[in-house]
Formats: C-alpha cells, sequence, structure tokens
C-alpha cells in the first residue's frame, strides 16, 4: 500500500536491537517526494514501549527522509515554533506504518535558532549496550553536522514558510 496525501497513518520508532520504542497513533500524510515525507498531527496519542501512554500538546509538522540518517518534528507553540530533530535511520513505510530506528541523539532547537545536542550520556550507553557498528557510528557523526548545518543556514524547514504552509495544509485537511 502507498501513502497518499490526507491518508492516516501510525509512526513507529525502534532501537537498534529491534524493539519498538513508541507508537504515535496517528499522523496524517501532506507531503511524499522520492527524498521526503511529510506528516502532521495534533493531541495524538503516543505509546510508549513500557505502555505508558500520553497525548501530544500542540500541532506538529514531521519530516521524514529516505535519503538522511535524521527526522525532524516541528512543534507549533504558543511562544514559538520548536524543533525536536531525531538522529534516526532513513524512514521507510511497510503498509503498517511509517518506520525508523532511533538512534539516540537529539538536537531541539528554539524559536530564537539556538539549538542545544541531547541524550548523549544515552548514545554513549547504547553505542555499547546494542553493539553500534563503526559504520553506524560514522553515519550519525556525519548526520549530525549536516543537521547542525541545515539549522545554522536556516534551511527547510528551519526557515518556517515550510512549516507554516503544511500546518494551512493540515488545518485544511482535517476540517473537511
Amino acid at each position: 500500500m502507498k501513502l497518499s496525501t490526507g491518508m492516516t497513518v501510525q509512526i513507529h520508532s525502534y532501537k537498534h536491537d529491534k524493539k519498538l520504542h513508541r507508537i504515535w497513533k496517528k499522523t496524517v500524510v501532506l507531503y511524499q517526494d522520492q527524498h521526503l515525507l511529510v506528516t502532521a498531527n495534533n493531541r495524538t496519542r503516543v505509546i510508549e514501549n513500557d505502555g505508558r501512554s500520553w497525548h501530544t500538546k500542540e500541532p506538529a509538522i514531521c519530516y521524514f527522509y529516505s535519503d538522511l540518517w535524521f527526522n525532524i518534528i516541528g512543534m507549533l507553540k504558543k511562544d514559538g515554533i520548536y524543533f525536536y530533530c531525531n538522529l534516526s535511520s532513513p524512514y521507510l513505510y511497510d503498509g503498517e506504518a511509517i518506520k525508523y530506528i532511533d538512534y539516540d541523539l537529539d538536537v531541539k532547537v528554539f524559536p530564537d535558532g539556538s539549538y542545544i545536542v541531547l541524550d548523549e550520556r544515552e548514545y554513549a550507553t547504547h553505542l555499547d549496550q546494542m553493539c553500534y557498528s563503526e559504520e553506524i557510528q560514522e553515519i550519525i557523526q556525519d548526520q549530525i553536522k549536516v543537521l547542525i548545518d541545515r539549522i545554522e543556514n536556516k534551511e527547510k524547514p528551519f526557515g518556517l514558510q515550510d512549516i507554516k504552509m503544511y500546518h494551512e495544509l493540515y488545518k485544511d485537511l482535517t476540517k473537511k
């Protein structure tokens, strides 16, 4: 089954050891091409691997890449747009859900463009625990540089026009 605009699907995040990490119960497909998939959700239920669940608080525009080792979530909060970027495998869609492997490191970007790298200790722990290969480690180190470069240069979606356009599309699609 192929993804199409307006379709509602789940997002499944895994860890390197193939264990399910987190599920977003629904996200709406806004755009897809050969390299990029854009989805959106608002107040969606998220289920953690231990069974706990919670709901997202604000609209989020999610960017998944087929050729980059990160995904980007733009959260439209009252005080501005925040980005949460996960270092992860490229996504795949298998008819069940949008899936990717989460490689622990995250970059949080604030509305003023400043950012911080998160979860370095978790990455170091999983590096040994889950036996990340040299190749995976090199890819992650390379891709965090690519991601930070995009943040600093305000490349899409960090320039904000893109995210605002997708948010309008999401509002139009969910009105129907």
